[in-house]
C-alpha cells in the first residue's frame, strides 16, 4: 500500500486483531483550530503480525500507539481491537480499561518509568498481583516471564543496578506476566546503547515468532523496521506508506521527502543503481538481501 491506498486484501474476523477506520485524534489546545495529531488512519493488523511503525518526530506514530492502548480516546473514526469497539473509550469503566490493557501491553522508551519495585521478581509480579492472581499461578507467571526474557538469574537483583538493556527486558517481562495478546513497543530502544538495542530486538522477535504475540514496534530506526513483517509509515498524522520492508524501502526518494532514511545497505544499492550499476533493488531491506544483490552483480549474472 503506497500513499495511504489500502491493499485489496480480505482479512477474516478471526485473523484480525486491530481494525481502524478514519481514526483521528486532536490534542486540546488554546489555538482556535488546532491541527489533528492523527487523521483518517485506516489500517488492519492481523493476529500474530509483526508491524513496525515509522515516522519522524511529531508525525503521529506515538499518538497512534497511545490510542491503541486507550491512553487517549479517538476524536473521530472507529477503533476495534480483538472484536471490541473501543471508539468511545471514555465511556468504559475502570475495570474495562484495565481488562483491555491486559490484552494490549505497552513498553515505553524509558524503562525506569515502568519499574516500580526494589527487586526484579517483585516488579514483574506487580501487574498480575494487582489482578488478584493467586499463588502458585503468580509464581508461574513471574518465572515464565523472566525465563522468556533471559533474566531468571537476576530475579533477586535490584533493578537500578541493571544495565539499560536488562532494565528494558525486566519491563518487557512485566508486560509478559500480564499475558497480553499484543505488545506495543513505543521507541523502546531509543535510550539504549547498541548492545541493549540488540537485547530488546531479540526479545521482540522471540515474542512474535515463538510466543505468537502481535507486535507493534514504534521506532525511528530503519534497521529495526527492516526486521518486521510489515512497515507502516506515518507522516503528518496520516498513513503515507504501508507494505513489506522491501516495498517501503524501495521508495527511498519518498521516504527522504518526509524526513526519513533507508538502512545503510539499502542506501548503498540505491546509489549504485543511480550510478548505472544494474543492481536489483527489489529485495534490499535486509543485509542478506543487499549482499545477495551485490553478489549477483559481481558474479555477472
Amino acid at each position: 500500500m503506497i500513499f495511504g491506498e489500502r491493499k485489496d486484501t480480505t482479512v477474516s474476523e478471526s485473523e484480525l486483531f486491530i481494525h481502524t477506520e478514519h481514526l483521528s485524534f486532536t490534542y486540546q489546545s488554546e489555538e482556535p483550530d488546532p491541527a489533528p495529531a492523527l487523521r483518517d488512519v485506516s489500517v488492519d493488523i492481523r493476529r500474530g503480525e509483526y508491524v513496525a511503525v515509522l515516522g519522524h518526530n511529531g508525525s503521529g506514530k506515538s499518538t497512534f500507539a497511545k490510542l491503541l492502548n486507550l491512553m487517549l480516546e479517538p476524536s473521530g473514526g472507529k477503533l476495534v481491537i480483538g472484536g471490541a469497539d473501543l471508539s468511545h473509550s471514555a465511556e468504559l469503566t475502570e475495570e474495562e480499561l484495565f481488562a483491555h490493557r491486559r490484552r494490549v501491553g505497552m513498553v515505553f522508551q524509558n524503562p525506569d518509568n515502568q519499574l516500580v519495585a526494589t527487586v526484579v521478581e517483585e516488579d514483574v509480579a506487580f501487574g498480575p498481583e494487582n489482578l488478584g492472581i493467586p499463588n502458585p499461578e503468580l509464581r508461574e507467571r513471574v518465572d515464565h516471564a523472566l525465563a522468556t526474557v533471559g533474566m531468571t538469574e537476576y530475579a533477586r537483583h535490584e533493578p537500578h543496578r541493571l544495565s539499560g538493556g536488562q532494565k528494558q527486558r525486566v519491563a518487557i517481562a512485566g508486560v509478559i506476566a500480564m499475558m497480553p495478546e499484543c505488545v506495543i513497543f513505543d521507541e523502546s530502544t531509543a535510550m539504549l546503547d547498541p548492545s541493549g538495542r540488540r537485547e530488546v530486538l531479540d526479545m521482540i522477535r522471540k515474542l512474535n515468532r515463538d510466543c505468537g504475540m502481535t507486535v507493534l514496534n514504534i521506532t525511528h530506526y530503519m534497521e529495526e523496521a527492516a526486521l518486521a513483517d510489515r512497515i507502516i509509515v506515518i507522516n503528518d498524522g496520516s498513513v503515507f506508506l504501508d507494505g513489506t520492508p522491501d516495498e517501503v524501502f524501495a521508495r527511498r526518494d519518498d521516504l527522504v521527502r518526509v524526513g526519513l532514511e533507508v538502512p545503510q545497505c539499502t542506501e548503498l544499492l540505491h546509489r549504485l543503481r543511480a550510478a548505472g550499476v544494474p543492481v536489483d533493488v527489489s529485495h534490499i531491506a535486509s543485509m542478506k538481501g543487499c549482499a545477495d544483490a551485490l553478489a549477483e552483480v559481481l558474479s555477472g549474472r
